[in-house]
């Protein structure tokens, strides 16, 4: 019989209180948040949430079912959705620049528009999408839903005092092969806002948001996140590195007191599968506060970087309201950061 000494028992004892220590601060840094996240049925949307849904509709259909795979191996198609972005801007009364780069040999662009700050124009709230699409896929939910939310809130916003300056950013080459390169738009833009100097206080980027189920175990994570988080896919996103947490803890905070729509928030180490897959990375490189608002993309959507990802699979209600929990979101996070 073996006997078991008491410094491996005080050992054994140290661990588990190491463990218990570690959980802890999991949970108090990583997944506590302000607020509780919505629960029971969901209101019915009102007529500017209608009108809404159906805009997100629209644009989707356009830059996903004619528009269709546009990257630089569709080239053409590219263009196309570029230019469809830059009209709808321009048609909101926004003077569109587009930031000019060399990707595969051919020239790219990233598309920004900006609402100057009345009271702080040098402190820049940034609202992002990537608009082209993987190799084969048509991009409905990845990333056409994104870019047209950040269309939607640019309309909302068109013209209206706001007390930071508010800069809406399509970038072009957030799929592979430019993921994580010198190449991908979003961080040609972000260095190019680090050279300038520039004062950006928050970026939001929107990445994969169209698609929510009610349906029990529709939610994956990966270890050991789906020991804590809920099985059934009906809920936005928020994620962050811990770095971000404050970023993170402002934005889920605001959403929950102004939105009547399930939300998850995680401040989670880089290294995490799923974390940086996203144009919040070229932030975070430059040093810039960043976080992404996801419907969580291959952990739940079954038609991630597939062909079958058409504006047919898509919750446009619910994008709807989402998008207009965004819309509070920038209206006290311009406030609350005077």
């Amino acid at each position: 019989m073996k006997i078991i000494t008491r410094a491996a028992i005080i050992r054994l004892a140290v661990l588990t209180l190491v463990v218990i220590l570690f959980c802890f601060w999991g949970y108090f840094t990583m997944i506590k948040f302000p607020a509780k996240s919505y629960k029971g049925p969901l209101p019915e949307l009102t007529a500017e949430q209608i009108k809404l849904k159906d805009q997100l509709a629209a644009d989707i259909q356009t830059i996903a079912g004619q528009i269709g795979e546009r990257n630089t191996m569709h080239y053409d198609k590219l263009n196309d959705a570029a230019d469809y972005i830059e009209k709808s801007l321009t048609e909101a009364n926004y003077k569109v620049r587009r930031q000019e780069f060399i990707a595969d040999g051919k020239k790219c662009y990233n598309l920004e528009a900006e609402l100057l700050g009345s009271k702080y124009p040098g402190k820049i709230l940034v609202v992002s999408a990537h608009y082209d699409s993987v190799y084969g896929s048509p991009g409905a939910n990845d990333n056409a839903s994104g870019v047209a939310a950040a269309l939607a809130l640019a309309r909302h916003f068109a013209g209206k005092p706001n007390a930071c300056t508010l800069r809406f950013v399509l970038f072009a080459n957030e799929e592979p092969p430019f993921y994580h390169t010198d190449e991908m738009g979003s961080l040609v833009y972000a260095k190019d806002c680090k050279k300038k100097n520039e004062k950006i206080v928050a970026m939001l980027n929107l990445e994969t948001i169209g698609y929510y189920s009610d349906k029990p175990h529709s939610q994956k994570y990966p270890f050991p996140f789906n020991l804590i988080y809920p099985s059934t896919g009906n809920f936005i996103g928020f994620v962050s590195n811990t770095k971000n947490r404050a970023l993170l803890k402002q934005v889920a905070g605001l959403f929950r007191q102004n939105c009547q729509f399930p939300s998850e928030a995680g401040a989670v180490p880089e290294f995490v599968e799923g974390i940086a897959w996203s144009d919040h990375w070229s932030f975070w490189q430059q040093g810039y506060p960043a976080i992404m608002v996801t419907d969580t993309a291959l952990f739940r959507y079954p038609h991630y970087h597939q062909p079958s990802d058409t504006p047919d699979k898509l919750d446009y209600e619910n994008l709807a309201r989402v998008t207009t929990g965004l819309v509070a979101v920038l209206n006290d996070l311009s406030r609350t950061t005077d």
